[in-house]
């Protein structure tokens, strides 16, 4: 089955974006953070603690993107974006019910993962659809 250019699009797009934020949470982990207003100071089990996910992210932003050119990984991918970004979403809101609101960078950040989650969720279903198809 041949992967549809929106499929392709919207894996590179996901996958880019958990490069990026992955990348930037491994390597600038301080000033990353700080564009959010997060001071994260000079403590080394605290930026181990945000370079671990990062490099998670990172990672799955890669096999997302992948996705987009690899057919036998394309549904991986998929399913990937969905859990990835659905989690992070979940687990912000989560923490939005048990801390309070945090500041607009982050609940613009969990919307955004909320739609991406959404989104990776719709194109699964796509693709299952299409896969399942009589052919």
């Amino acid at each position: 089955m041949q992967i549809s250019l929106s499929t392709r699009v919207f894996l590179v797009i996901s996958g880019f974006i958990g490069i990026a934020i992955g990348g930037a949470l491994l390597f600038t982990p301080v000033e990353f953070q700080a564009s959010s207003g997060i001071n994260l100071a000079d403590d080394a089990n605290l930026l181990s603690e945000i370079r671990a996910p990062g490099g998670a992210l990172l990672a799955a932003g890669i096999i997302i993107a992948l996705g987009a050119f690899v057919e036998k990984i394309t549904q991986t991918s998929i399913l990937l974006s969905c859990l990835f970004y659905l989690s992070y979403g979940a687990s912000r809101l989560v923490g939005v019910m048990i801390d309070g609101v945090p500041g607009n960078a982050v609940v613009a950040a969990t919307a955004c993962e909320i739609i991406i989650g959404l989104m990776s969720l719709c194109a699964l279903l796509r693709f299952h659809k299409k896969q399942n198809r009589p052919t």
